[in-house]
């Protein structure tokens, strides 16, 4: 997946942009309070997309359900 295809998934989850570290950009989900961090690569292996946007859009995740 091309990196500004999950940025644009992720903002439309309602995801904002925190900061920059050192190869990564984090989000965090302001409803859910969770952060993940996002790599700074052009092409990101489909797997760990699917796995920050599900910890991003997934508010059950805290309470481990």
């Amino acid at each position: 997946m091309k990196r500004l295809d999950l940025i644009k998934t992720i903002e439309a989850l309602g995801c904002v942009f925190i900061r920059h570290g050192a190869k990564h950009d984090w989000y965090r989900n302001p409803n859910t309070g969770i952060s993940q961090p996002v790599p700074r690569h052009r092409e990101i292996k489909e797997g760990l997309a699917r796995h920050i946007i599900k910890m991003l859009s997934n508010p059950a995740r805290e309470s481990g359900d």
